[in-house]
């Protein structure tokens, strides 16, 4: 609905259903009051100037399970609507039915009346064929007419409300004027579209052939993606969004990490088939990206559980993502390239696929070769200053909490003559809102933001006071949002967050060892305060939106160490006795190409939502933009040093001997390669 006032009005009724037989007609219109017992005469709303003389309450709404408009599949003559009743309650529709049986055809007596709010909404005849003295059992039924689909959905719909036993009160509302929300919808596809464009020009040119195939397959998420969310019916929202872009990273991420994996594999074999390396890259990233999403699962399937609200929106989103971008790099992207690298033109030209030569990054790195883990202390030094400095402007300045999280109401106006926030104020301030925050919120808008203004007429008498400076005012967008809501939104959002974090690190630990995971979440919490902290020193607002943003950081962050700590993992499985530094910084060093180029495709997408998505996005893509790069350098500067100090403090047990050592045995650690190597003359496994 267009106005807020009148939805209010329709949707807060306190809607009481009734259910009667009819004891006769009239056409004297009585007393439209209910009697003790129930019984009343009303209107007969098939039968104009005629009145039904209604008997005693028989049923009320707590007795409908549910209604329902269906498709009449016997006569195909139309619409009917389905009503199911409660256990007791469909015994008493049975007796109702069963007396009005036993009436003559044609008299009012054969009637049944359902009434909702003292106003007949229909009026059945009981069938021909229903038995006098049995009436319609099995505690469902159907009420069918000259219906439209339209008709019999409002019939429904009406019921359903009845149904409800209790007075309705609004304790959310949005309102979004088809101006904004068309801008909105315009801004945000022309920036998806751009930066998805520019993430696949971008791979295309680093992975050249095999690039170009990942970027169909990119093409296709998208399809699947937007498929999955029509046939579920969801509507997209901004948190919605942030949960498809974040899944659009990991489709990227998946394919970055298959590609060097197998570039790795191409320049250290001796043959240059290339069927053999891109096999191996994609057996080798498996782990990676199977341990990355499901960590991701694990947060957005608790978000889903647990939240409420737009966090929901962000987990249902998140999830169909996740899967979608799983099934195109895994499967897809798999299938393509193998097809590619299996034809004779590609094979005698490897340069093609975009793996047979070194990227810069890692040409850069060898010519380098860093040793970024020496100066662990310092970059935990630092790390921990960050952090203080995040702390500070969040207990000095504070959290600009959204109406989502404290309650209250913010209305967005837009005038036909430019009016400054100064005079805004004083007009908002004479209509009797003193305390409320008014601002410029671009283009020449005025956001009013207060926890006062509960009404829609107090609404309406802020505009009227704007529109004496500012000429015709429109609302843009409208909020409101009761405080036990708001309450309800905040513990609830806080409590999805902890359950999800610690399902992160129960799973990290099966998977590695404690101290690696306990080093992951810890760079998980510490990019959290930083985005916080600098909304903090910022002043910019929290609210569903910045929540949105800061569940993709933790994303982006969790899968970024991970794929650091798949590598040490492999590293220590070949040698467990290994020096910790160097296979840690070694780690660092091979997976950096890939950081960049993943961070790169994200923020091709985040810069252009930044840029061409409007003020709705703004805040949104400032903190994604934020918690990509924090998260790129916390996994580095962060996660490993932890890591380490929690590896010297507490060592892994050292491995049985001879383990390593075993023939013909798969044990989990022995390296992929020496497990597949056969002697040719014994045919045993060395």
């Amino acid at each position: 609905m267009q106005d807020p006032r009148k939805a209010a009005e329709v949707i807060g009724r306190t809607a009481q259903l009734t259910v009667h037989p009819v004891t006769g007609a009239t056409a004297d219109k009585g007393s439209a009051k209910p009697e003790a017992d129930g019984s009343r005469t009303l209107p007969d709303p098939d039968q104009p100037g005629n009145h039904l003389k209604l008997g005693p309450t028989a049923l009320t709404g707590e007795g409908v399970k549910d209604a329902e408009a269906v498709l009449d599949q016997q006569s195909l003559n139309g619409w009917m609507v389905s009503l199911d009743f409660r256990k007791g309650a469909g015994d008493t529709w049975a007796k109702i039915t069963a007396d009005a049986a036993c009436a003559p055809q044609g008299a009012p007596e054969r009637r049944v009346v359902i009434t909702l709010d003292n106003k007949i909404i229909s009026a059945p005849g009981v069938d021909a064929d229903v038995v006098c003295g049995t009436g319609i059992t099995g505690g469902s039924t159907q009420i069918s007419g000259d219906f439209g689909r339209a008709e019999a959905r409002d019939l429904a719909a009406l019921v359903k409300g009845g149904a409800l036993p209790v007075p309705l009160n609004v304790v959310e509302q949005r309102t979004v004027g088809p101006t904004l929300g068309a801008d909105a919808i315009e801004a945000s596809t022309k920036a998806a579209l751009i930066g998805i464009a520019l993430t696949a020009l971008f791979i295309t040119v680093v992975y050249r052939l095999l690039g170009a195939l990942a970027a169909l397959a990119l093409a296709l998420y998208g399809l699947i993606s937007y498929a999955a969310l029509v046939a579920l019916g969801a509507t997209l929202t901004l948190p919605g969004l942030a949960g498809f872009v974040l899944a659009i990273g990991m489709a990227v991420d998946a394919n970055v990490l298959v590609f060097e994996r197998a570039r790795e594999e191409y320049l250290g074999a001796r043959s240059k088939d290339l069927a053999k390396p891109v096999k191996t890259g994609f057996a080798k990233a498996w782990s990676a990206v199977i341990d990355s999403n499901i960590t991701t699962l694990l947060a957005a399937g608790l978000l889903f559980f647990f939240a409420t609200g737009p966090v929901k929106g962000f987990g249902v989103t998140l999830c169909i993502g996740v899967l979608a971008s799983m099934l195109t790099a895994l499967v897809i992207t798999r299938a393509l390239a193998d097809f590619a690298v299996a034809r004779s033109f590609v094979r005698k030209r490897p340069g093609l696929t975009g793996i047979a030569s070194t990227g810069r990054v890692r040409t850069w790195l060898s010519g380098r070769n860093p040793n970024l883990v020496r100066h662990r202390r310092r970059w935990l030094g630092g790390s921990a200053l960050l952090v203080a400095l995040a702390v500070a402007g969040i207990l000095i300045r504070g959290l600009d909490f959204g109406v989502e999280f404290t309650g209250g109401r913010l209305v967005e106006y837009s005038t036909s003559r430019s009016v400054d926030a100064d005079t805004a104020r004083n007009a908002v301030a004479d209509a009797g809102f003193p305390r409320a925050v008014v601002q410029e919120s671009g283009d020449g808008d005025i956001t009013v933001r207060t926890d006062k203004l509960t009404t829609d007429d107090e609404q309406q008498r802020v505009k009227a006071a704007l529109e004496k400076s500012g000429g015709t005012v429109t609302v843009e967008r409208d909020e409101q949002i009761g405080p036990s809501l708001g309450s309800e939104l905040r513990q609830k959002a806080l409590l999805a967050l902890g359950i999800a974090v610690a399902a992160q690190l129960i799973y990290l630990s099966v998977r590695f060892r404690w101290t690696l995971a306990a080093a992951a979440v810890s760079a998980m919490v510490h990019d959290v305060l930083l985005v916080v902290g600098l909304f903090a020193w910022l002043g910019r607002p929290v609210d569903s939106v910045f929540l949105a943003a800061l569940l993709t950081v933790i994303g982006y962050s969790v899968n970024d160490t991970v794929v650091v700590f798949d590598r040490v993992r492999e590293a220590r499985r070949r040698d467990p006795r290994g020096n910790l530094e160097k296979t840690a910084n070694h780690a660092v060093v091979q997976t950096l190409p890939r950081t960049v180029n993943t961070g790169m495709g994200a923020l091709f997408i985040l810069t252009a939502l930044a840029v061409l998505g409007g003020d709705s996005l703004a805040d949104f893509s400032v903190a994604l933009i934020a918690g990509v790069l924090v998260g790129i350098a916390s996994t580095i500067f962060t996660a490993v040093p932890i890591a380490i100090a929690l590896e010297h403090r507490n060592p892994p047990p050292p491995p049985a001997p001879g383990r390593h050592a075993a023939v013909g045995v798969d044990d989990g650690y022995t390296p992929l390669e020496a497990r597949r190597k056969k002697d040719r003359g014994t045919g045993a496994v060395v």
